[in-house]
Protein backbone atom coordinates (compact mmCIF):
# COMPACT_ATOMS: atom_id res chain seq x y z
CA UNK A 1 0.00 0.00 0.00
CA UNK A 2 1.44 3.67 -0.75
CA UNK A 3 0.12 6.60 0.98
CA UNK A 4 -0.47 9.90 -0.45
CA UNK A 5 -0.65 13.54 1.90
CA UNK A 6 -3.77 14.78 0.24
CA UNK A 7 -5.21 18.60 1.09
CA UNK A 8 -9.10 19.18 1.12
CA UNK A 9 -9.98 23.10 2.53
CA UNK A 10 -6.56 23.74 3.43
CA UNK A 11 -6.26 20.64 5.82
CA UNK A 12 -3.92 17.38 5.25
CA UNK A 13 -4.75 14.30 5.00
CA UNK A 14 -2.43 10.84 4.78
CA UNK A 15 -4.76 8.05 2.84
CA UNK A 16 -3.28 4.82 1.83
CA UNK A 17 -4.79 3.63 -1.88
CA UNK A 18 -2.97 0.89 -3.85
CA UNK A 19 0.53 1.30 -5.57
CA UNK A 20 0.09 2.95 -9.06
CA UNK A 21 -3.26 4.88 -8.02
CA UNK A 22 -1.70 8.13 -6.37
CA UNK A 23 -2.70 9.99 -9.46
CA UNK A 24 -6.39 9.27 -9.42
CA UNK A 25 -6.64 9.83 -5.51
CA UNK A 26 -4.63 12.96 -6.09
CA UNK A 27 -7.19 14.32 -9.02
CA UNK A 28 -10.16 12.92 -6.53
CA UNK A 29 -9.13 14.46 -3.68
CA UNK A 30 -8.52 17.73 -5.86
CA UNK A 31 -12.06 17.71 -6.62
CA UNK A 32 -12.99 17.18 -3.34
CA UNK A 33 -10.64 20.41 -2.11
CA UNK A 34 -12.11 22.60 -4.66
CA UNK A 35 -15.65 21.75 -3.35
CA UNK A 36 -14.50 22.73 0.67
CA UNK A 37 -12.84 25.91 -0.47
CA UNK A 38 -16.22 26.87 -2.14
CA UNK A 39 -17.78 26.25 1.07
CA UNK A 40 -15.04 28.30 3.52
CA UNK A 41 -15.64 31.26 1.04
CA UNK A 42 -19.12 31.48 1.40
CA UNK A 43 -19.39 29.98 5.07
CA UNK A 44 -16.16 30.28 6.82
CA UNK A 45 -14.41 27.72 8.94
CA UNK A 46 -16.34 24.71 9.69
CA UNK A 47 -15.33 21.42 11.62
CA UNK A 48 -13.72 19.10 9.33
CA UNK A 49 -16.29 16.35 9.34
CA UNK A 50 -18.84 18.89 8.24
CA UNK A 51 -16.64 20.28 5.61
CA UNK A 52 -15.77 16.57 4.35
CA UNK A 53 -19.24 15.43 4.42
CA UNK A 54 -21.03 19.11 2.48
CA UNK A 55 -17.92 18.76 0.14
CA UNK A 56 -18.77 15.54 -0.28
CA UNK A 57 -22.75 15.98 -0.93
CA UNK A 58 -21.83 18.75 -3.70
CA UNK A 59 -19.59 16.22 -5.99
CA UNK A 60 -22.05 13.69 -5.61
CA UNK A 61 -24.95 16.61 -6.32
CA UNK A 62 -22.79 17.15 -9.40
CA UNK A 63 -22.15 13.46 -9.95
CA UNK A 64 -25.40 12.67 -10.37
CA UNK A 65 -27.06 15.50 -12.70
CA UNK A 66 -23.98 13.91 -14.95
CA UNK A 67 -24.97 10.60 -14.45
CA UNK A 68 -29.22 11.90 -15.47
CA UNK A 69 -27.07 13.95 -18.64
CA UNK A 70 -25.22 10.40 -19.32
CA UNK A 71 -28.92 8.50 -19.21
CA UNK A 72 -30.83 10.76 -21.37
CA UNK A 73 -27.69 10.64 -23.97
CA UNK A 74 -27.92 7.06 -24.18
CA UNK A 75 -30.85 7.03 -24.93
CA UNK A 76 -30.81 9.69 -27.59
CA UNK A 77 -27.61 7.68 -28.70
CA UNK A 78 -30.33 4.35 -28.72
CA UNK A 79 -33.25 6.35 -30.70
CA UNK A 80 -30.54 7.19 -33.32
CA UNK A 81 -28.83 4.13 -33.82
CA UNK A 82 -32.61 1.80 -33.96
CA UNK A 83 -33.44 4.90 -36.86
CA UNK A 84 -30.13 4.18 -38.25
CA UNK A 85 -30.40 0.36 -38.39
CA UNK A 86 -34.32 1.22 -40.17
CA UNK A 87 -33.10 3.47 -42.85
CA UNK A 88 -30.11 0.80 -43.71
CA UNK A 89 -32.58 -2.16 -43.96
CA UNK A 90 -34.78 -0.56 -46.25
CA UNK A 91 -34.53 -1.57 -49.50
CA UNK A 92 -32.16 1.24 -52.39
CA UNK A 93 -34.53 3.49 -53.86
CA UNK A 94 -35.25 2.78 -57.86
CA UNK A 95 -32.88 4.37 -59.68
CA UNK A 96 -34.24 7.62 -61.89
CA UNK A 97 -34.09 7.00 -65.47
CA UNK A 98 -32.93 10.25 -67.38
CA UNK A 99 -32.71 10.69 -70.58
CA UNK A 100 -30.43 12.46 -72.64
CA UNK A 101 -30.75 13.83 -76.10
CA UNK A 102 -27.99 12.52 -78.61
CA UNK A 103 -27.07 15.56 -81.06
CA UNK A 104 -27.16 13.77 -84.47
CA UNK A 105 -24.22 14.00 -86.68
CA UNK A 106 -25.90 15.73 -89.96
CA UNK A 107 -26.71 18.82 -86.73
CA UNK A 108 -22.45 19.32 -85.91
CA UNK A 109 -22.17 19.43 -89.70
CA UNK A 110 -24.89 22.10 -90.70
CA UNK A 111 -23.63 23.81 -88.00
CA UNK A 112 -19.65 23.57 -89.08
CA UNK A 113 -20.97 24.81 -92.17
CA UNK A 114 -23.46 27.77 -91.26
CA UNK A 115 -19.87 28.56 -88.88
CA UNK A 116 -18.39 28.81 -92.33
CA UNK A 117 -20.56 30.90 -94.40
CA UNK A 118 -20.57 33.54 -90.93
CA UNK A 119 -16.93 33.89 -90.95
CA UNK A 120 -16.69 34.06 -94.62
CA UNK A 121 -19.52 37.24 -94.55
CA UNK A 122 -17.48 38.56 -91.71
CA UNK A 123 -14.62 38.78 -93.72
CA UNK A 124 -16.22 40.12 -96.68
CA UNK A 125 -17.87 42.87 -94.49
CA UNK A 126 -14.27 43.46 -93.25
CA UNK A 127 -12.86 44.19 -96.72
CA UNK A 128 -15.50 46.40 -97.46
CA UNK A 129 -15.56 48.80 -94.39
CA UNK A 130 -11.61 48.88 -95.35
CA UNK A 131 -11.35 49.58 -98.88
Amino acid sequence: MATVDITVGGRTFEVACQVGEESYLLAAAGMLDVEANVLIEQIGRLPEARMLLMAGLMLADKTAALEDKTKTQDAKIAELEAELAELKGRPAPEPERIEVAVVPPSITDTLQELAARAESLAQKAEERAAG
